[in-house]
């Protein structure tokens, strides 16, 4: 009986992994997947390793002259460690590498929603979304962008669970890696901006027992999402405050299993869930969010979220903490964010400071939210090529 168990086992991840094969070698002689959506077999999806590609789309528009994109759906694993099915794109160099394997930069989006349409592949140009594309590119690195879970495959989404987030990164690289075409190395670094920065700061808390095989050179975090409790309360009286607890609780209701009539008003509910639906990838974007924002000014929530102990429990348990000692740590800052306060992300570095990581703070004189990634990309980009040439790590720790 066990030796037919055993069989039946073999059977079927060598039917699996056929499956696979197959898909790639119709890809490789040109041909297109058979149906582009995000539906697979459970069986599949449960014998397959993390990082595993299941389907590959052509990437549509914002890849430059000499580099090649592909939207993939590939394998990683949620935050309840059960498998999940995630897409993003891989962008890399046409011409094979002279020599060793190519290194490789994950970027990590800031929110775009928290609904499945707020992928950021399924935009025309989701290149042009990358902060630092242009130089990531011009140093011929392999650049990785992962929708996160719930975004362009099947949801919920799990807003702001660092676990989930952290692991749909490293699982894009090890996604990456398995293109022969792309030639992508061990070797990585994450670069994020506000949702993504925080995605960044997970994953270098998670990625050395996660995939041992992989090495991270460095974390790259512009404006990110740290201390979620002084977040949600600095912002609670915010237009933008009110838009992210309303994305927030939608996710977290959700994925949690919460009723979400324990938290919202009633009268607030069709604004609060069209306001928790919008996807941020626009300017039209944000004007119609602006128009849901002012109706929630008035009736939105039934309690404090930071007084109630369920959703100030997610709080705490994704706030990152100290990473690993040693860890070089980029941090970018506008000084008029009144999203992320320049004050909330000063903290966290002490924390960092404490814990032994090599913090190097890049403040931003009058700089925004919005741009912060944008305008801090370039050293962002400069840092991260410092890391890759095995340079030591500067430090503005005191």
């Amino acid at each position: 009986m066990i030796i037919t168990s055993a069989c039946n086992r073999i059977q079927r991840r060598t039917l699996i992994q056929v499956k696979i094969v197959v898909l790639s070698i119709l890809l490789a002689a040109g041909g297109g997947p058979v149906r582009a959506d995000t539906n697979l077999p459970a069986a599949l999806l449960k014998e397959s390793k993390p990082g595993t590609i299941f389907r590959i789309w052509p990437l549509e528009g914002g890849v430059r002259a000499g580099y090649k994109g592909y939207r993939v759906l590939y394998r990683s694993t949620n935050f309840n460690d059960e498998p999940v099915a995630v897409t993003g794109a891989v962008i890399f160099p046409d011409a094979a590498p002279a020599g060793k394997p190519r290194d490789v930069v994950a970027w990590a989006h800031p929110t775009t929603g928290v609904v499945s349409k707020c992928a950021p592949t399924l935009i025309p140009d989701i290149a042009g979304t990358i902060q630092g594309i242009d130089d990531l590119t011009d140093h011929g690195y392999v650049v990785v962008a992962t929708d996160y879970v719930g975004l362009g495959a099947r949801g919920p989404h799990p807003y702001l669970v660092g676990v989930s987030a952290a692991r749909a990164v490293i699982d894009s690289v090890r996604a990456a890696r398995q293109l022969k075409d792309v030639h992508a190395g061990a070797r990585f670094a994450v670069w994020g901006h506000s949702q993504g920065g925080h995605a960044a700061l997970f994953t270098g808390l998670d990625v050395s027992s996660y995939a041992p095989e992989l090495t991270l050179v460095g974390v790259a975090a512009a404006a990110p999402a740290t201390n979620l409790v002084e977040l949600f309360r600095a912002d609670r009286a915010t237009a933008s405050g009110r838009s992210l607890t309303a994305m927030a609780v939608l996710s977290w209701t959700r994925v949690f299993g919460f009723s979400l009539a324990t938290f919202v008003e009633k009268p607030a509910i069709p604004r609060f869930e069209a306001l928790a639906s919008d996807c941020i990838e626009t300017i039209a974007d944000f004007i119609k969010e602006s128009d849901d924002q002012k109706a929630l000014a008035r009736s939105f929530l039934k309690v404090d979220p930071l007084a109630t102990p369920e959703l100030r429990s997610i709080m705490e348990k994704n706030s990152p903490g100290a990473l690993p000692p040693g860890t070089p740590v980029f941090l970018a800052q506008g000084t008029a964010d009144d999203l992320v306060r320049p004050a909330i992300t000063r903290g966290y570095m002490s924390l960092l400071c404490r814990g032994g990581s090599h913090v190097k703070l890049h403040v931003m004189p009058g700089g925004s939210h919005m741009w912060a990634g944008r305008d801090s990309a370039s050293a962002a980009v400069a840092w991260i090529g410092e890391r890759f040439k095995g340079r030591a790590a500067p430090s503005d720790c005191r």
